[in-house]
């Protein structure tokens, strides 16, 4: 840094006058929200199939995968009158602690499934400590075009095989013949 010779009142008033006709740098945020990479960690959301039900299969790994023990899931049986997922199981109770979360992504490591993944969504303050827990109806995708709340059948093929492996096609075809708008097999808010 060079020396200036001047008192140092005037290197203050030069200083004030040197950023006073300076641009601005505002953000206008929340107005404007702020552009973030697309590999950004945010916020967790719970994937459907694309007939509504839900990916998870209750198995907990992300309970189990999570350093800072912030996933709590209960997983329950499904039934043929009360089918939430394609598999035996489903997440009947599903909680995530943004009090605790550290946003490493290890929980959608773990899942099998691809159910649990994580969005660019960053806005999570809160002045409530208990609206900071989002339960499983907070963290679920939201119902698309063509997809159906659950409990309902499998819609995609009468084994799970057809499922999985023809379920995207079916889906499309299902949706283009009903002049709906065509689903996708994984959604991501």
């Amino acid at each position: 840094m060079a020396k200036s010779y001047l008192p140092g009142p005037l290197q203050g008033f030069g200083l004030t006058l040197a950023t006073a006709f300076k641009k601005s740098a505002v953000l206008n945020y929340p107005e404007v929200k702020v552009e973030v990479k697309a590999r950004y960690h945010g916020r967790h959301v719970l994937n459907r199939h694309p007939d509504g039900l839900e990916k998870c299969v209750g198995c907990e790994l992300c309970a189990w995968a999570c350093p800072a023990d912030a996933i709590y899931v209960e997983g329950g049986d499904n039934t043929d009158e009360a089918r939430f997922s394609p598999g035996e199981r489903y997440g009947a109770v599903y909680q995530i602690n943004y009090l605790r979360c550290i946003f490493c992504g290890l929980c959608i490591e773990a899942c099998p499934t691809r159910s649990l993944t994580m969005t660019n969504d960053y806005e999570l303050a809160d002045d409530d400590r208990q609206d900071l827990i989002f339960t499983k109806e907070d963290l679920l995708a939201p119902l698309l075009p063509g997809m159906e709340q659950p409990p309902h059948p499998m819609r995609l093929g009468d084994n799970e095989k057809d499922y999985y492996l023809g379920g995207p096609e079916l889906a499309k075809a299902a949706a283009t013949a009903d002049n709906a708008a065509p689903v996708s097999d994984e959604v991501t808010k």
